[in-house]
């Protein structure tokens, strides 16, 4: 089969003839059909991401497709279920074998690309906002890199959720999508100062931050009285230092959020999202902005697309080109 994989930090990836491989106790052989690409994908290929495998491995957290084989001794849904699975690597590529109990399954009527753009876009916002945030109908939403492929999702979701909507992007475009995915207001990240854009809204009461670095500041100094600041990331490269004493002011919380570490010590709360998810999904309530949807063999390309930031929403490799 053919793979997509990292030889060596820092170079490019490479499309390789492998081995098919053979699902082990506890796993099932899943043939792909589509790989959702995320930001983390760029740091593993550079070494940098907390969860980095070491070369070479192959790319691609994300994947839809179908259950090819089992396991011995597993318990997974039957051959030829159609599922969604976040594997933490392995995704583009034909073939790939995951945790079975990670597996969900996923509607009939659902397209196996959408299946690869939800999972860890629509379960970052929806663990954060609704798990850690405890977000509430009223509130005052703040999503920072709003026209991204989780910034995307945190406006829908928090709107769906009953917030007021604030969506932070840079350039018209960008602000277009985010306005159309249900921000009551939008502001341009590269317009005046965005504190006092904030504090002229009203202040914010939840922050979702996957940017850092100056919108985190400004957005730190328009929280409300016991606001909550979700961290998601920094796709800024600008890790912000947080003054305690401010903390205690107003008295806020910060919330470092990482979807995939619950996987590992508490997973009901991302496989109970999912389900939520794809209820949602099946409602007609959510509707994934894929804003690109590339063959195999441009792969590449896509990563260029979340390196450079031309993309909105999510970018999913099809690896399967009848998906």
């Amino acid at each position: 089969m053919k793979a997509l994989q990292v030889i060596e930090f820092n170079r490019p990836i490479e499309l390789l003839d492998v081995d098919l491989p053979a699902p082990k106790q506890g796993e099932v052989r899943i043939k792909i059909h589509a790989c959702g690409l995320n930001f983390a994908d760029l740091l593993m290929q550079k070494g940098t991401y907390q969860d980095t495998p070491t070369p070479p491995f192959t790319l691609g957290m994300e994947v839809s497709g179908v259950v090819d084989a089992i396991g011995p001794d597993t318990v997974a849904p039957e051959v030829g279920t159609r599922v969604a699975v976040f594997g933490g690597q392995g995704g583009l590529a034909e073939f790939g074998c995951f945790d079975a109990a990670r597996c969900v399954v996923i509607p009939d009527a659902m397209p196996f690309v959408d299946a690869a753009a939800l999972q860890i876009a629509y379960g970052t916002s929806h663990v954060a906002l609704d798990y850690k945030a405890q977000l509430k109908p009223g509130e005052t939403l703040l999503v920072l890199g709003a026209a991204g492929g989780v910034g995307l999702t945190a406006v829908e979701l928090g709107k769906l959720m009953g917030a007021r909507v604030i969506a932070v992007a840079r350039g018209v475009d960008k602000l277009a999508v985010a306005k159309a995915a249900g921000a009551d207001h939008v502001i341009d990240a590269t317009d005046g100062d965005l504190r006092d854009q904030l504090k002229a809204l009203g202040g914010v009461d939840v922050v979702y931050d996957p940017v850092g670095g100056d919108q985190f500041k400004s957005a730190f100094r328009a929280c409300n009285p016991e606001a909550r600041i979700i961290v998601i990331g920094f796709a800024s490269g600008d890790i912000p230092q947080i003054p305690a004493n401010h903390l205690l002011v107003k008295n806020l919380s910060v919330l470092g959020f990482y979807w995939g570490g619950y996987l590992g010590f508490k997973p009901n709360v991302v496989t109970d999202s999912l389900k939520q998810l794809l209820e949602w999904y099946a409602d007609g309530k959510l509707h994934p902005h894929v804003s690109h949807a590339l063959p195999f063999d441009q792969a590449n390309q896509g990563m260029q697309l979340l390196r450079d930031r031309k993309s909105t929403g999510k970018v999913v490799i099809k690896i399967d080109q009848k998906s």
